[in-house]
């Protein structure tokens, strides 16, 4: 028999190896819960697939499955659960692996021809319009990319920026419908790419070079709407391997990630991240209420390689759920 020193009564000492028996078993149980579930995701990783609801809503926050796995890894510790601890550090270095940056990042290899600067973002509805406009004026990009900008902003882009843009190629429509690209450079028009909402495109005369510009918005991996948005995806890596030989900007909301198998093929055609070549590759866009702190890089700017990307800044916009990309290019021409 023991004394307990709190309150000086006698306690038997049998009854702790069995509490700290019972503590092991319920540590190991609950450390084998959170590999599993990273486990499903980290799987559909390393299958080079999106699996479905919920991994692709998983799979955007892939980073941040680390937190689960090292919660779990050290219940497994505690446990001395060692079989435990190997799936543990297993998942940990799966995860390091595909946080690195995806796709090929080699410069152009031909003479600068020309500047550009790209701006794209989604006002959430239209309602931060006010705050784009504010924005453009004082970045002065030369190519502009507006998701989500239904009527109202649709005509506020007219009345307020015709004038240093007068170029546009655009899909009215309300709500998340309605989509548009301004231009400093003229600009021919070219068949979008069909969509739920607006993903129109365009080709631009850069100081005599033509440069396909494709707008994209594909619908976000809704529960219900997995297979549309995979689907969507794929109409846009459709196109992007269509004009493989031309130079191309395709910029927006992608609403997914470099962990996402869809967005990768799209990378696939050759197309290069921008954000990733001027070294903010992860740096979140969405939501704003947690972003930077939390969140995920699901608007980007991807680039031929006949670019190359000097800067990526990710701007605050008032009264919208997406942070703006700024990204400045260099054209090359032919080496």
């Amino acid at each position: 028999m023991d004394t307990d020193t709190a309150t000086g009564e006698w306690t038997s000492s049998r009854g702790r190896p069995a509490a700290r028996r019972t503590g092991r078993r319920l540590g190991a149980w609950a450390a084998g819960l959170l590999f599993a579930g990273v486990s499903v995701v980290v799987g559909c990783r390393v299958a080079d697939s999106d699996g479905i609801t919920p991994v692709p809503q998983l799979l955007a926050f892939l980073p941040w499955l680390l937190v689960p796995t090292g919660a779990g890894l050290l219940l497994t510790l505690l446990a001395r659960w060692w079989a435990g601890a190997v799936w543990g550090v297993a998942l940990l270095g799966l995860l390091a692996w595909f946080i690195e940056p995806y796709g090929t990042s080699d410069g152009p290899a031909g003479p600068p021809v020309a500047d550009v600067r790209v701006l794209t973002s989604n006002v959430e509805f239209g309602r931060g319009t006010g705050s784009l406009i504010a924005t453009v004026r004082r970045e002065k990009p030369d190519l502009l990319f507006v998701q989500e900008c239904e009527y109202t902003c649709d005509a506020a882009l007219r009345r307020d920026l015709a004038a240093d843009y007068p170029h546009r190629q655009a899909v009215e429509g309300g709500g998340s419908e309605g989509s548009v690209i301004l231009s400093a450079f003229p600009l021919e028009p070219a068949p979008g790419v069909p969509g739920t909402m607006g993903m129109p495109a365009a080709v631009a005369d850069v100081r005599g070079h033509a440069v396909r510009l494709q707008l994209a918005h594909p619908m976000p991996p809704l529960p219900d709407q997995v297979g549309l948005w995979r689907e969507e995806l794929g109409a846009l890596r459709d196109a992007a391997a269509e004009h493989g030989g031309t130079p191309t900007v395709l910029a927006g909301d992608f609403n997914a990630s470099q962990d996402h198998a869809a967005f990768r093929r799209i990378l696939d055609t050759g197309l290069r991240d921008a954000a990733r070549l001027a070294g903010a590759d992860r740096t979140a866009t969405w939501p704003t209420r947690t972003a930077p702190a939390f969140g995920v890089q699901i608007d980007h700017v991807l680039v031929s390689e006949d670019f190359a990307a000097h800067r990526a800044r990710f701007l605050d916009l008032a009264d919208t759920d997406h942070r703006a990309l700024v990204v400045d290019l260099t054209l090359h021409g032919d080496g």
